[in-house]
């Protein structure tokens, strides 16, 4: 089970491939928020919603000042697929070994219709310019956590 962030920790760094195979680093971020949002598999319900959520609230996000990623464990053909037949506009990164959603304790134990099983645990990381964690949400729900989030920053 891997450890969860908490605010003012330094959020783990990271490249991971994105849709089209290109590397993305938080790194590249620097100097700006980000709102790294972690998810168990495109192209699923939730996370469809999810990430249309985003893509929809993308442009307010960034004239607040935040690029946002979502990490999966999805590999880059797929999040190609999810991008093109959803028409999202949010970055979509994959980790198939799944280190970065350990690093950032989005990967563990949680229950499932009743079961407990181990997989992605839907959570999203703010991290400020810094790159240090402003806020650490972990369990969201798909369906809401993006307004959520907006009217939590105060956006």
């Amino acid at each position: 089970m891997s450890e969860r962030l908490q605010t003012g920790d330094t959020a783990p760094a990271f490249t991971l491939p994105d849709a089209d195979g290109n590397d993305v680093s938080l790194a590249d971020h620097k100097g700006r928020k980000v709102i790294v949002y972690f998810y168990p598999a495109a192209l699923t319900p939730g996370c469809t919603k999810q990430a249309c959520d985003f893509t929809d609230n993308l442009e307010l996000l960034a004239g607040a000042g935040y690029d946002v990623i979502g990490v999966s464990p999805d590999k880059p053909e797929k999040l190609a697929k999810f991008r093109e037949k959803e028409d999202l506009k949010v970055t979509l990164v994959g980790d198939p070994s799944k280190e970065v959603l350990e690093a950032y304790g989005a990967y563990g134990e949680k229950k499932l219709y009743g079961k407990v099983v181990t997989g992605v645990i839907r959570s999203t990381i703010v991290v400020d310019e810094e790159g240090k964690v402003e806020r650490a949400l972990y369990n969201v729900k798909a369906t809401g956590h993006v307004a959520k989030i907006i009217k939590d920053l105060g956006i």
